[in-house]
């Protein structure tokens, strides 16, 4: 382990790796955030607007789950976030910093976590939402009120696909101007051949992947009560 030793003898490199983590974790952070405020509505739109939802409208589904979701969930991510680069400037001022790879990250993730929530409210029974209509709930409180929290286990188990999913993108965003731990990685691991450092920036993205999946799985487990 000497190489490691050598590494975290070096200033340069211990220095910028604490920055490094924090601009990954605001990329995660924002990102996160914006991806559940505008993937939850999303998701729950694409649900009852489905053949047989409970507003149903096959121009606004198809709009949105077949043109929407389908066409930014197929293209890649390191074109979608080289495409984004107009966008991204225009709306914050800048297309570098992880601020700016916020955004491309949300565009990202939002159709990814809308498909999920859509999955996670469709495992819903039936006979729930009927009793709710049948009670003379409105379409606004059976989603509410029914769809929803019944589905939270499988909601939360989304949030955390779609974090760990975001703490991937995160690390190719680094690769162009997005700072964070793939930045690090880049400019010492690849540009000055220095291996190690990319395999301490691994550890690092493990451990908060880790972090992430186990919180996760403890909040899954304490909503589940079937």
């Amino acid at each position: 382990m000497s190489w490691f030793e050598d590494l975290l003898s070096n200033p340069a490199i211990t220095e910028a790796l604490a920055p490094a983590a924090l601009e990954t974790a605001q990329m995660v952070g924002i990102a996160s955030a914006a991806t559940v405020a505008l993937g939850l509505p999303l998701g729950v739109t694409m649900h009852v607007t489905q053949r047989g939802g409970m507003a149903e409208n096959r121009a606004v589904n198809t709009v949105l789950s077949g043109i929407i979701v389908n066409i930014t969930r197929s293209i890649p991510y390191a074109i979608l976030m080289l495409a984004l680069i107009p966008v991204t400037r225009a709306l914050v001022g800048t297309s570098i910093g992880p601020i700016a790879a916020s955004v491309s990250l949300t565009v990202a993730a939002v159709p990814f976590f809308a498909r999920l929530v859509e999955s996670a409210l469709r495992e819903v029974a039936s006979g729930k939402v009927d009793a709710a209509h049948a009670m003379g709930s409105t379409r606004r409180q059976t989603v509410l009120r029914v769809l929803l929290p019944e589905a939270l286990p499988a909601l939360i188990a989304g949030v955390t696909t779609t974090v760990v999913t975001i703490i991937g993108y995160s690390a190719m965003a680094g690769l162009v101007g997005g700072g964070g731990l793939g930045r690090l990685a880049y400019n010492y691991g690849y540009q000055r051949y220095q291996p190690e450092v990319m395999v301490v920036v691994l550890i690092v993205l493990v451990v908060l992947v880790q972090a992430v999946q186990a919180t996760g799985d403890a909040l899954v487990r304490r909503t589940d009560h079937r």
